[in-house]
């Protein structure tokens, strides 16, 4: 092998992952991405972008021989032709469910970057705060203030659209212009807005779109609404489109596909890191690299795996578990609870394109002086159409209602779905199950997790409110409804290995390094120390942004 040496080692090749590399390498620091599927070549690659549902021969569902498959994705809007083959084989790479969990996990080079919903929204200073301030868990090491720099930072190369809206609930940052509300959606705003006089806002959603042109990969958002399949555009935030460009233009990275980490490599003497045991996923051969730092980013729960399966002779729980807190804490976004309504007086009103978003309501439960029976909030994300609103959010918008095409508009409706904050709880964990093997006879995780209380009481004002709001605002056949929900189904895992203060009750301390090795930065989803109600992905990117600068700093001193 023609080199094993590099001064970093970035394991995961997702949307943190990526970060990773980008910033380690224009850094000046020769980076080796690890990545454990195949490689995907931006615009080459995506073959199903131009297509169009009767371009399948099954018109894009899923056939009987893929749910047999895939039972695990056929739970929900992920398993279709168009999208085949860009999620995890189920038989290769199984897990064990002590609980109901749904995993929807992408093993290739930009992970689940491609099929991201693209929501990105700041944590406030509440959300840092919160823990300490209610007993829950262990406090943050951070607060708002030591973060906001790097969400300036990564939302300027990220490219994000939305308006400033001068929310303390959900601060502004650096916008494009916003995916336009359509006419319905802008009455229905002003509506809620009288009704509740001022209280609750429908906004614009803000997303990782580009509305303006950045550069010559990233031409712009054609509101063609094909996210999930790739963009030849740039016009969605993903590695290939994104960060990727950047490292490699640097001269600074190699990219390693077919790759699975089965341990970090420890010295016990220097309590470091000094690199990573990988199998290649194509030939089984075992093979060490080496390095001076490691980045952890194969998302939260392969992150927890990787971490657990390292310095098992040192500790019995892995690398970073000496507070019993590793694998454990882990939370999601409860959702798929809301409300729909017929909108009157508007059906000689149309639009044209297809937005790839739609408005969002941030939180307003247990904020500004309301209490609930409960502790944190809940925000929604919805549209309004003259199809099937549902397209319109990521988490419900493939499978049958994307199909439901109609050969000539109908009656406007507006529909919505609010995501709840999940609480952190130590009895919420993963762990390793040695007794079931993957394809390469590494052992799987094992879930039990499940919401609780705290989530079951909100839940009720997830779904009353939003028929509160759709019916103070005028509208017909408001409906209710609370859909079935299983942790894993909001594809925001996060915690299994938090950040916090003490090395006795956390994994991480407050620049993303684990307590026992200095040199491994963990900054994906388990990192998290609560979950906010907000979408994750554009906080992972500023902590990513964020470590990275302390970890080069640090390495040119010598510290690590």
């Amino acid at each position: 092998m023609a080199n094993n040496t590099y001064d970093a080692i970035v394991i995961g090749s997702g949307i943190s992952g990526g970060w990773a590399a980008k910033e380690l390498t224009e850094k000046g620091l020769k980076v080796l991405m690890l990545e454990r599927g195949r490689d995907i070549e931006h615009v080459k690659d995506y073959v199903n972008a131009h297509k169009e549902a009767w371009d399948y021969p099954h018109r894009d569902l899923a056939t009987q021989e893929m749910k047999e498959d895939y039972p695990v994705l056929s739970r929900d809007y992920p398993l279709n032709e168009s999208t085949f083959g860009m999620w995890a084989n189920e038989k290769e790479s199984p897990y064990v469910e002590e609980k109901p969990f749904n995993w929807f996990r992408g093993y290739h080079v930009g992970g689940r970057s491609l099929l991201w919903g693209r929501q990105s929204y700041r944590l406030n200073p509440e959300d840092f705060m919160a823990n300490e301030k209610e007993g829950i868990a262990v406090d943050w090491p951070v607060r708002y203030e030591d973060v906001a720099p790097w969400y300036d930072y990564v939302e300027k190369f990220a490219g994000i659209s939305g308006s400033r809206d001068g929310l303390d609930v959900l601060p502004d940052g650096h916008f494009m212009p916003p995916i336009p509300l359509n006419v319905v959606e802008k009455d229905v705003s002003a509506r809620i807005k009288k009704a509740f006089k001022g209280s609750r806002h429908l906004i614009h959603s803000r997303a990782a779109n580009i509305t303006q042109p950045m550069n010559d990969i990233r031409v712009g958002c054609q509101f063609r609404n094909k996210c999930w399949l790739g963009c030849p555009f740039g016009g969605y935030f993903s590695t290939q489109s994104s960060t990727l460009p950047a490292a490699v233009k640097t001269g600074n990275l190699t990219v390693r596909p077919f790759s699975i980490v089965t341990q970090v490599l420890y010295d016990k003497d220097k309590k470091r890191a000094t690199g990573v045991e990988i199998i290649d996923a194509e030939t089984n051969q075992t093979y060490e690299f080496k390095s001076k730092i490691v980045f952890v980013n194969a998302s939260a729960l392969n992150s927890a795996w990787v971490l657990m399966n390292s310095a098992t002779d040192v500790w019995d729980g892995g690398l970073g578990s000496s507070s019993g807190e590793l694998g454990h804490n882990v939370m999601d976004h409860h959702f798929r609870v809301g409300a729909s309504a017929i909108v009157e007086g508007f059906d000689d009103k149309y639009y044209s394109g297809r937005r790839p978003a739609g408005f969002y309501i941030p939180r307003f439960r247990n904020w500004g002086g309301d209490n609930r029976d409960y502790v944190r909030g809940f925000g929604y994300q919805g549209s309004a159409s003259r199809e099937g609103w549902r397209r319109n959010i990521a988490e419900l918008g493939l499978g049958a209602d994307l199909k439901d095409a109609m050969s000539e508009p109908g009656t406007w409706q507006i529909g919505m779905t609010a995501f709840g904050e999940m609480l952190p709880d130590h009895r919420n964990r993963i762990s390793l199950n040695h007794k079931v093997k993957d394809k390469w006879g590494l052992p799987v995780l094992a879930m039990d997790v499940t919401i609780r209380e705290n989530e079951m009481r909100m839940r009720k004002d997830m779904k009353q409110d939003a028929i509160d709001m759709f019916e103070a605002a005028g509208l017909k056949n408001v409906q209710g409804y609370d859909g079935e929900y299983r942790p894993g189904m909001g594809i925001h895992e996060m915690g299994t290995a938090r950040m916090g203060r003490d090395p006795k009750t956390s994994v991480l301390n407050k620049h993303n390094q684990v307590w026992d090795a200095p040199n491994v930065f963990v900054t994906d989803g388990a990192f998290m120390t609560s979950a906010s109600c907000v979408n994750p992905s554009l906080t992972y990117m500023a902590m990513t942004a964020r470590a990275a600068d302390f970890a080069v700093k640090e390495l040119k001193k010598g510290n690590i």
